[in-house]
């Protein structure tokens, strides 16, 4: 009984540390909503390919800004659907609006960041914010974010906003990837005040930079081969002496990232190891241990259920039930609490073997595919 209770301790405190270390937490909430009549001019940049499903919401949304002087570049980058008419027929006319193809993608680039150097080419913004076209933006959050950025004399703001969870699957497996950067990372203010430029890290679904900060750290040129280029552009633009801002603004940000099982694992197999690799610490030695630590997460987490299996089946010990039921009922507890504070119901939580078991799958696929890197009908390595 009581080893059994010793060895479930890291699954008891283990989720109790990262809720302690994620409490210190800044909310965009703080900034006024209203900026100064002289603030400088906003391009909000979105690259675009494939994303038909998504670009409408995304254009009406940005255009119903409360921002006074903003403009909006849609690279439509080389898309096989109808992405650029869908995005001018959600503008409606609206001269705000901006559609622009970038040439032929070279051969060293990604397509992601050709489009955002494209865009920032085209925009005439003193101020350049990259956004998703899955994402949707609240009337504030440009002026909040901006007022930030002044106040903080920051080169690049970046919010981090609510993640929409509208399919069984999402619920699953979003939660548990977001946890594994968190773990990583903690809250914004210990992000915020490290002066490590490895341990910034940025949310490319909301990056917004002084145009003349951006040019300085060699724009998305400099990162042009790298899978996580958000990561990137916040760990360059510290190195370089630029402040970094990471906030929390679910209020006025959201996201749908991915709707179904495969968009799943095809888009978080492009980012968990390639990505991930460059938040590693110790350097060299951490990322040469990276394959091997990658899969503890998902593996930790069904550990439990499976000691539990295993004793019901009586190939474990009773002891392996005992300290199955005690770390297993702690996760289960934990992810209860993640769910009711994401708005979802406890009982998503009954479904935590599941999630991890997808991400196991996830993070197995990603190690085995190394640097090589896919998405949406183009293949990348990643440098």
């Amino acid at each position: 009984m009581q080893s059994a209770v010793l060895l479930a301790l890291p699954w008891i405190v283990g989720p109790a540390a990262l809720a302690w270390r994620l409490r210190d937490s800044r909310s965009l909430d703080e900034q006024p909503a209203v900026v100064p009549p002289d603030a400088p001019s906003l391009s909000v940049v979105v690259p675009a390919r494939d994303e038909r499903r998504n670009i409408g919401r995304l254009v009406r949304s940005v255009l119903a800004s409360t921002y006074p002087r903003l403009e909006l570049v849609v690279v439509d980058d080389h898309s096989m659907d109808d992405t650029a008419s869908v995005a001018k027929a959600a503008a409606d006319g609206d001269a705000r609006l901006m559609v622009v193809t970038p040439p032929p993608l070279p051969d060293d680039w990604f397509g992601k960041q050709w489009a955002c150097a494209a865009g920032a080419a085209a925009a005439t913004g003193e101020l350049l914010l990259f956004t998703d076209a899955d994402t949707a933006h609240g009337p504030e959050l440009h002026a909040r974010a901006v007022n930030l950025l002044l106040a903080a004399d920051a080169a690049l703001v970046t919010v981090a906003g609510a993640q929409e969870l509208g399919s069984f699957w999402e619920r699953l497996v979003q939660p548990q990837i977001f946890q594994l950067i968190l773990s990583r990372f903690g809250g914004t203010e210990r992000v915020n005040r490290s002066p490590r430029p490895l341990d910034k890290i940025a949310n490319g679904q909301f990056l917004l930079f002084r145009r003349a900060a951006y040019e300085r750290i060699g724009a998305h040129a400099a990162v042009r081969h790298t899978v996580a280029e958000d990561l990137a552009l916040a760990q360059r633009t510290a190195a370089l002496g630029g402040r970094v801002v990471l906030v929390l603004g679910e209020r006025h940000l959201s996201t749908r990232m991915y709707a179904s099982l495969g968009e799943l694992v095809r888009g978080w197999r492009k980012n968990v190891f390639a990505g991930g690799r460059d938040a590693m610490p110790f350097g060299r030695v951490g990322r040469l241990l990276y394959p091997l630590l990658l899969p503890l997460a998902p593996l930790s987490t069904l550990a439990p259920p499976v000691a539990l299996l295993l004793a019901a089946l009586g190939v474990a010990p009773p002891a392996a039930a005992l300290w199955g039921a005690l770390a297993g009922g702690a996760l289960l507890v934990y992810w209860a609490v993640v769910y009711r504070s994401l708005g979802h119901s406890p009982l998503n939580a009954l479904g935590y073997p599941l999630g991890a078991a997808v991400l196991l799958y996830i993070v197995v696929s990603a190690t085995l595919r190394g640097r090589r890197v896919a998405w949406k009908g183009r293949e990348y390595l990643h440098r």
